[in-house]
């Protein structure tokens, strides 16, 4: 069983930045790609951005693209996501997911944190 924790989250104006960080427990974080997601106020959780097991490939929803980054720090189990130029549509709540090398699903998520982005 492997526990996502993000954080990061919180109020910031359009036009600011936030980095969300997604601890997890996993004893090989490396066998895991991770992604992000985000679900708005009645709608569906929504894809943001993926990233392989090692890093040496990333993903993005077109939404995101040239504003936010995904990365992650193997060696501190974490992957972070790089939010900037935020704006009001990004308002959400984000989550972390893993997924084990092979497999199609994302396996574990994380609880989620919010974002609020205030015009």
């Amino acid at each position: 069983q492997v526990q996502l924790v993000e954080s990061g989250g919180g109020l910031v104006q359009a036009g600011g930045s936030l980095r969300l960080s997604c601890a997890s427990s996993a004893r090989t974080f490396n066998n895991y790609h991770m992604g992000w997601f985000r679900q708005a106020p009645g709608k569906e959780r929504a894809f943001v951005a993926h990233i392989t097991s090692r890093g040496g490939n990333t993903t993005y929803a077109d939404s995101v693209k040239g504003r936010f980054t995904i990365s992650r720090d193997n060696a501190k189990n974490t992957a972070y996501l790089q939010m900037t130029s935020l704006k009001p549509e990004d308002t959400a709540v984000y989550y972390c997911a893993s997924r084990a090398i092979g497999k199609t699903k994302y396996d574990y998520w994380g609880q989620g944190t919010q974002v609020t982005v205030s015009s």
